[in-house]
């Protein structure tokens, strides 16, 4: 591996690896300078304090290697790699997800990968070895899951929750901007956000049991108005939800759904219930994990119970 004894330059834009990134450089003993766009500002602040926000230009060039996260709303990551590489700068983009990899990394059909890959589970190092068979792949236990244990505890030391029916939190992602920018075609998997959610709260009753609230947090990309369309068009006990943490509100749920948001793997990670929503059969965007369930599979059921009784 790229050693880590050097100035390493910290490159981010999307929230998902801002937290992966920002959570390793919590978790090591690294001399850092920044270059951070986006979400990922407010996400090393919050974990990290203040710190100099540099231009990638200079950070590349004052560091001895890099680290970056990767991003589909951005050219920053995809840059730095290649600015790194015609520097003789050593490059590692930490990948913080599961869906998605050949797109991270590729932009109007050039792919730009860094010297290594880290990730930060089995699954994770299959997909990655099987797509990019070139480059070093490396197994690094995942910074961001071990912070999410950590204040998972922290707030159910502090939390008594009752409640007389399930409480949902439904995570959004701007699947059709996803869409968009990478194919030309906002349903190019087949759905949208609005669809997914729509397909939930139709099907709200799948879950078995009364429903005392659901919190419909938006992705920290997407504006908080998106959604508000949603409590006109079903008579149902919907709050929106996003100011508060992430962890925190999923603590203070039963329940966690949503389509391929890593919100829904912390919701795993917090031995939540988590469904998937998406509408239509499995696809390049479905989370390879167990313990998520499909929600239509739990339509199937629901309605055969019906049936038989």
């Amino acid at each position: 591996m790229i050693s880590e004894g050097k100035i390493c330059a910290i490159v981010a834009h999307d929230a998902g690896g801002a937290e992966v990134v920002s959570s390793y450089v919590r978790r090591q003993n690294m001399r850092c300078i920044y270059s951070l766009e986006g979400p990922a500002r407010k996400v090393f602040e919050r974990k990290l304090g203040k710190v100099e926000n540099l231009s990638l230009d200079d950070v590349i060039r004052q560091a001895d290697w890099i680290l970056c996260g990767t991003s589909w709303q951005s050219e920053l990551e995809y840059e730095a790699i290649g600015l790194a590489r015609t520097l003789g700068k050593g490059s590692v983009a930490f990948i913080d997800h599961w869906v998605n990899y050949r797109e991270r990394f590729e932009r109007n059909g050039e792919i730009r990968l860094p010297d290594e890959l880290w990730v930060g589970d089995a699954i994770s190092i299959n997909m990655a070895l099987k797509l990019f068979p070139s480059t070093p792949v490396y197994l690094v236990e995942n910074p961001y899951f071990l912070d999410i244990r950590d204040e998972i505890k922290a707030i159910q030391k502090e939390t008594k929750n009752v409640s007389s029916g399930l409480r949902v939190l439904y995570v959004c992602e701007p699947i059709k901007e996803h869409a968009l920018r990478q194919f030309g075609n906002e349903r190019h998997w087949g759905y949208t956000e609005e669809d997914a959610l729509r397909y939930f709260l139709n099907n709200i009753a799948a879950l078995g049991k009364p429903v005392e609230r659901i919190v419909i947090r938006q992705h920290p990309s997407e504006s908080p108005n998106k959604y508000l369309w949603v409590k006109k068009e079903f008579n149902l006990p919907i709050a929106m939800g996003g100011n508060s943490g992430l962890v925190e509100q999923i603590v203070n749920s039963d329940v966690v759904v949503g389509c391929a948001s890593m919100a829904m793997v912390v919701g795993v990670v917090a031995e939540k219930i988590v469904i998937s929503s998406i509408p239509t059969g499995e696809g390049s965007r479905q989370l390879p994990l167990s313990e998520i369930k499909s929600l239509r599979v739990l339509i199937g059921e629901f309605l055969k119970n019906k049936l038989t009784q």
